[in-house]
């Protein structure tokens, strides 16, 4: 399938390239080179960051979970400013929102100005999580999915697809071409979280699942190429 509007969900740690910098901006312009290819096709194009090459709140130890989440929160927009400049380089029209209110730096996250700018082709960059604690970036990238009527999400993560179970720990995991949220929830399949796959099974909201070491892996799984693997209700 050759979707029309996407979200593209990025792993933070994506960003930290292969040397794991902060901020590679080798990686950020082979990603905004990748986006620019279809936002030429004439793709509508919103996009999540992840913080892993930040902060995960979650792993904090020490710090109040609520502080910490917020702490990974506000690193998510660092890396949206990044790939906006990134976008912007390639001649690009890029706007970031955020789900916490910073008008200095970005605007606030607002369901309808957000799909103005996509229907005009301003790629939207989405910061700042839900703008909640306890919730993840994959979360906040099937919310915002639904919110924007996005056709596909795309998982740019680190494995390259769905298997049956962990492939690091179990030589013979087979991995999926297609699988339902269902199984990935019955058997806890823990590529997405879980509370994402319950949001995106509840609204069938289709989702490709690949490896981002290539940028170039995005192009085609929005184009509906053969690559990772189709999550559907």
């Amino acid at each position: 399938m050759d979707y029309k509007r996407i979200l593209v969900k990025l792993s933070g740690e994506v960003f930290a390239g292969p040397k794991g910098e902060n901020l590679d901006t080798e990686m950020l312009m082979q990603i905004a080179q990748a986006l620019k290819i279809l936002r030429d096709e004439g793709k509508e194009i919103a996009v999540v960051i992840g913080a892993g090459n930040f902060i995960r709140g979650r792993s904090i130890k020490g710090i109040v979970r609520s502080r910490a989440d917020s702490m990974g929160m506000l690193a998510t927009v660092i890396n949206c400013i990044a790939l906006k400049d990134a976008l912007e380089k390639t001649g690009l029209d890029a706007e970031v929102y955020s789900a916490i209110s910073m008008s200095e730096i970005c605007k606030t996250y607002r369901r309808d100005d957000a799909v103005r700018d996509l229907s005009n082709g301003i790629i939207t960059v989405l910061g700042g999580g839900t703008g909640n604690p306890y919730y993840s970036t994959d979360m906040a990238a099937v919310l915002r999915a639904i919110e924007i009527n996005a056709d596909v999400i795309l998982f740019a993560k680190n494995v390259d697809g769905v298997y049956d179970k962990d492939p690091k720990e179990h030589k013979d995991a087979v991995k999926y071409d297609r699988v339902t949220y269902s199984t990935i929830l019955s058997r806890q399949l823990n590529v997405i979280d879980m509370a994402a796959a319950v949001m995106c099974n509840e609204f069938s909201l289709r989702s490709v699942l690949f490896e981002l070491k290539k940028p170039m892996n995005i192009v085609q799984a929005a184009r509906g190429g053969n690559i990772g693997t189709i999550i559907e209700k």
